[in-house]
């Protein structure tokens, strides 16, 4: 009988560094489960250019991450399709300003849901599924889990609770699931939140004197969940060396 292939669930898949982390792992043979919250046309031309290069190997699912129920229920449709799960990647997330004297207990809710609400609840739904296959999680962290910006309050302590949502992961989970993050520098700009008028100038200040490329991101996932067999309870800084200056 053929081997069943690995099985990864990625959130916020449909489109940049979720979309290439979903590519390169479906490129070195693991089936895919692609979440999204409203980027429907996005992830269906994900969805369809994977099923060509190989049939039957994804399952979209669509979920707004706040709803507690379509938590556990995204792990159960995993394993109802493939009947595995081998890696969970915490991708989704939601960057907004927050200037102290304006923030609202919705802001909040907004930010906490994506960044450290559904990882929690997420990783509690698939953790014995990851013992099964002795698997891993990956959380997309940030720099800011532990050098605020300026006027991101909130989005800067959600990344902080996820940063030790990692740590108290991998000390709890052990030793059958590996639970590392990676904490990107300046791969993408946002979409929304800061503008980033001063991209020059971070620029300046990366070591590697350019930004990076969600490739970078996506290859440090792959190492994380598949190679780094000896690694657990790490962020890895994936920011050129722009942490150093920070």
């Amino acid at each position: 009988m053929q081997e069943a292939r690995p099985v990864a669930l990625i959130t916020g898949a449909a489109k940049r560094i979720g979309a290439t982390i979903a590519r390169t792992l479906h490129a070195v043979g693991y089936d895919l489960v692609l979440h999204h919250r409203d980027s429907a046309s996005e992830m269906n031309a994900l969805a369809a250019e994977l099923e060509a290069a190989r049939a039957g190997s994804t399952l979209v699912l669509q979920a707004e991450l706040s709803h507690f129920d379509r938590l556990p229920e995204l792990i159960a449709h995993t394993i109802g399709r493939f009947g595995r799960l081998d890696a969970l990647v915490n991708n989704a997330s939601h960057f907004v300003a927050t200037p102290i004297g304006v923030i609202t207990p919705a802001q909040w809710d907004t930010l906490f849901a994506p960044n450290a609400w559904a990882p929690l609840f997420l990783a509690q739904a698939a953790a014995p599924h990851l013992c099964a296959t002795r698997g891993a999680i990956v959380n997309i962290v940030d720099i800011y889990a532990e050098r605020p910006l300026r006027e991101h309050t909130v989005y800067c302590m959600a990344k902080a609770a996820l940063a030790m949502l990692t740590l108290s992961l991998a000390k709890e989970l052990g030793p059958e699931v590996r639970v590392n993050g990676i904490a990107p520098g300046a791969v993408l700009w946002p979409e929304s939140g800061k503008p980033y008028v001063d991209r020059q100038a971070m620029i300046a200040t990366t070591v590697l004197q350019r930004i990076g490329d969600p490739q970078d991101v996506a290859d440090a996932a792959l190492f994380l969940i598949r190679d780094a067999r000896y690694t657990t309870g790490e962020i890895l800084r994936v920011d050129g060396g722009r942490a150093l200056a920070i």
